[in-house]
């Protein structure tokens, strides 16, 4: 079978990882367990998981001109990533996240550094990329102009599009309206349900192709207005660092391969649940093969 060829376009990071048993007060200072840097970002999160479940995957975005620009795009191509289209930008600093872990769950502070020299213009000289794709993946840890040119030409070339709208922000109405899936967490919908002004027309079309995760619980779809649950995994949780990602690039893959969307659900919600397992964003990302042993043991 034909791989997916995926495009991602978003951010590339490096994680700056403290483990700790006590998440510090305003002003206190708490004795952390461990400390390590491991490659992140939305985009590139979104991208090494794609490439991990088989996809010809090509990323789009910027490092900054230092070590962990360097150490991140090697990373990449590694895990399988086509890097040729990644910026180096002189004088700027790459991403990082700042990430706290403390008994398997998370708060991230993140700095774009480079990730925000990825312009629509940047965007649009990269044309042949989008129009050659079979689906692109975006979030919102570029600039919001760049996501609205990515979306605007894969509509030109009638590509489709999933959006993860992650870090929440207000979006445009066309923006929503051209997505052909976007993939919120329950408060990301709320927020965009109530900081968009959409008819009621407009907002039972954004229900529709909403596919709203829920952590264990699975995900929540509307299919005809009724909304219809896909159940979560059970598993251990080490790391729900990149959970997110790992959902929303599984769900790329499936949905590239012709799976009907509700089967697409199930096998990226089975590919976060073994994502939580292991320590690291990426790191912790499985292969198809263990994606498909998993569902199979259910």
């Amino acid at each position: 079978m034909k791989k997916p060829k995926i495009l991602v376009i978003g951010s590339i990071n490096m994680d700056l990882v403290t483990q700790t048993n006590t998440i510090p007060k305003v002003g206190e200072t708490v004795l952390g367990e461990h400390f390590f840097t491991v490659p992140g970002g939305k985009g590139a999160n979104q991208a090494v998981a794609a490439a991990k479940l088989g996809a010809d995957v090509t990323l789009l975005g910027c490092v900054g001109d230092d070590a962990f620009g360097s150490e991140l795009k090697q990373h990449l191509q590694t895990q399988g990533v086509n890097t040729a289209h990644i910026q180096i930008i002189s004088e700027t600093s790459t991403g990082v996240a700042s990430i706290t872990l403390s008994k398997g769950d998370n708060s991230i502070i993140v700095v774009p550094g480079a990730n925000h020299k990825l312009t629509p213009a940047f965007v649009q000289q990269h044309e042949k990329l989008i129009a050659n794709a079979d689906l692109i993946l975006l979030q919102l840890e570029i600039p919001l102009d760049s996501v609205v040119a990515a979306t605007d030409l894969a509509q030109k070339h009638q590509v489709p599009v999933i959006l993860n709208p992650a870090p929440m922000q207000k979006l445009s109405k066309n923006l929503i309206l051209q997505a052909a899936y976007i993939t919120p967490n329950e408060h990301e919908l709320e927020s965009l349900l109530a900081s968009t002004n959409l008819s009621e027309e407009e907002t039972n079309i954004l229900k529709e192709k909403s596919i709203v995760t829920k952590g264990a619980k699975g995900i929540q779809l509307y299919e005809s207005g009724k909304e219809q649950l896909v159940r979560g995994y059970q598993v251990e949780a080490v790391d729900s660092t990149g959970a997110g990602d790992t959902f929303n690039g599984a769900l790329a893959v499936s949905l590239s391969t012709g799976s009907p969307l509700i089967k697409a659900s199930q096998f990226a919600n089975a590919a976060a649940a073994l994502s939580v397992t292991k320590l690291g964003a990426q790191a912790g990302m499985p292969t198809k093969e263990e994606v498909e042993s998993f569902l199979h043991a259910q």
